[in-house]
């Protein structure tokens, strides 16, 4: 069997069956449907963070890069 994030097929098994047994068959797809939701607001909320970060930083970074270039220029030349 697989091993995904450190669970073995059969512990995921366990975790099916008594969150089955709590929540009912009829609760399992609303839950799963707001699991789903949260991980990708989630997912949203830190790209949106990783691209405000690259676009303020911006300015620092291509003052590294011409820095970078004049003084491998000057190596060169």
């Amino acid at each position: 069997m697989a091993i995904y994030l450190f669970i073995s097929g059969q512990e995921i098994f366990i975790i099916l069956v008594v969150a089955l047994i709590l929540f009912g068959a009829k609760k399992l797809p609303d839950i799963a449907k707001g699991i789903g939701k949260g991980m990708r607001e989630f997912r949203k909320a830190t790209d949106d963070i990783k691209r405000e970060f690259n676009e303020s930083t911006k300015d620092v970074q291509d003052d590294i890069k011409d820095i970078s270039d004049s003084v491998n220029k000057d190596l060169r030349g």
